[in-house]
């Protein structure tokens, strides 16, 4: 890893020209044809494996997607392109083919000069460690000889499916949806969602309203759907009379919300309203979960940053929630695992087992929708009605060695309970700290949370002195 070329158990990325280039893409495609004539720890799929290629809008898509396919049929591997579609479309895909796996050509919410290749295995679910380690020695390897060169095909009904799939789930009221005939705000950020989120939200019998619909890679602002990033689509609610607006992230995985007003209400509201969707909808949206060690709790499963608005969401539904490392593939391990209802990430990544254990934006939207026809009352109202939480986050520069400094931050906030999966989090009853290196760039990531208002210095006053004690407790340490 350099600090540009960021390389991690589900895949690599980097910036493009740089670090990231189409011979190297080719090398780490050949990693994986190979891993999947190997077989995966799980024991497939084998010789004659086929893989699943797919793209967001990024202008240096289509060079990687011919370097992929370049280094898959090299190694035997039969190639089958789905074209420019989100990343969860290219997960369903491989389930429906059965194919071997796959590879995301997405650098998701990172900056327009950076792209990446994320590794999916034969489950949908993207590589963790034993899979992911493996790929990484492959690398580089000749292989040996493979006979035949893999062959190529296209598959231009993928999104159409994925769309298909999501409007059949039973967690999703189609028919109250259409009845409410709800105006929608709609960015897309020019990735790949544009085309797909209008096609879901008008056969949800929704008016959208859109802005950066246009899928040519040339973000119009910083593509992370993060509130400060959305000043367009707030003008956009309240220019059209919006019931709310949505953002997706330029791969469609995840999506944030602005209120009727105008107002982007934060990222981890997106879960917390699937939750609600979900647990609080008819029986048959349960029938396959499962419970936790006998407590007869039903599961949401979500990351260590995520915000307690969904355990507020999931103590109301009598759920429990189980945290694990941040990383979308440790939440879909442990949805997997557990048979848990939900899961999902703070950062407006929604899981729905259901349909796949995977982030997806499309889902997220129909489960929103949902939600809001059943209950009747509008996103400002829904926020309105549950306990208010302030999340700061901040950065660090990342040195050669943490254990100091979580020590150190153990010492100072002696009181806390100690979570240390990934990094370090410190929790009280209704606030935490999580000090972590981040997984897609050279920094340390400090994420606070605590009741709005509290602490004074404004709503994340608490909040934010956790992350400035933090932040000097870093710096002397």
């Amino acid at each position: 890893m350099t600090d540009t070329l960021m390389v991690g158990v589900s895949g690599v990325r980097g910036i493009v020209g740089k670090d990231l280039t189409a011979e190297v893409v080719t090398q780490w495609a050949r990693g994986f044809g190979l891993w999947l004539h190997e077989g995966t720890s799980a024991g497939g799929p084998g010789p004659g494996a086929s893989a699943v290629i797919g793209r967001d809008a990024r202008t240096s898509g289509p060079m990687f997607a011919a370097a992929v396919t370049a280094g898959l049929t090299s190694v035997g591997c039969d190639v089958i392109d789905i074209g420019l579609v989100p990343t969860p479309t290219v997960q369903l895909a491989v389930a429906h083919h059965r194919a071997g796996g796959g590879i995301a050509i997405t650098a998701s919410h990172n900056p327009i000069e950076w792209n990446a290749l994320k590794f999916i295995g034969p489950d949908g679910i993207f590589l963790d460690g034993t899979d992911g380690a493996r790929v990484q020695k492959l690398v580089g390897e000749d292989g040996g000889g493979r006979g035949r060169p893999g062959k190529i095909v296209t598959d231009q009904g993928a999104v159409e499916r994925h769309l298909d799939a999501v409007l059949n789930l039973p967690a999703v009221d189609v028919e109250r949806i259409r009845a409410r005939q709800f105006t929608v705000a709609l960015d897309a950020v020019r990735g790949a969602g544009g085309p797909v989120m209008r096609a879901l939200l008008e056969r949800l019998g929704c008016e959208v309203a859109g802005i950066n619909l246009e899928t040519d890679g040339h973000f119009p602002r910083p593509p992370e759907p993060v509130p400060e990033n959305l000043g367009g689509l707030s003008t956009l609610v309240t220019r059209a009379g919006a019931a709310l607006g949505i953002a997706v992230d330029p791969d469609v995985d995840r999506l944030a919300i602005v209120d009727e007003n105008g107002t982007p209400i934060g990222e981890d509201y997106t879960l917390a309203f699937a939750v609600r969707a979900v647990l609080g909808g008819k029986p048959e949206t349960l029938r396959d979960s499962r419970t936790v060690a006998g407590n007869g709790k039903r599961v949401v499963v979500c990351n260590l940053s995520t915000s307690l608005v969904v355990e507020d969401a999931a103590r109301e539904c009598e759920a429990e929630v189980v945290r694990t490392p941040v990383g979308e593939v440790h939440v879909a391990r442990t949805i997997v695992r557990l048979g848990a209802v939900i899961g999902g990430e703070g950062n407006g990544g929604v899981m729905y087992p259901a349909l796949h254990a995977g982030r997806d934006a499309p889902l997220a939207a129909a489960l929103l929708l949902t939600l809001l026809a059943r209950d009747g009352r509008r996103v400002s109202e829904l926020v309105a009605a549950a306990p208010r939480y302030a999340i700061v986050k901040a950065k660090a520069a990342r040195g050669p060695a943490l254990e100091p400094v979580y020590a150190a931050l153990r010492r100072r906030f002696a009181d806390a309970q100690v979570d240390s999966q990934d990094g370090l989090r410190l929790a009280w009853r209704d606030r935490w700290l999580h000090v972590r290196p981040s997984n897609t760039e050279p920094i340390i990531r400090l994420i606070a949370e605590a009741p709005f208002g509290a602490g004074g210095r404004g709503g994340g006053g608490a909040a934010q002195e956790l992350v400035d004690e933090a932040r000097r407790v870093c710096a002397a340490s």
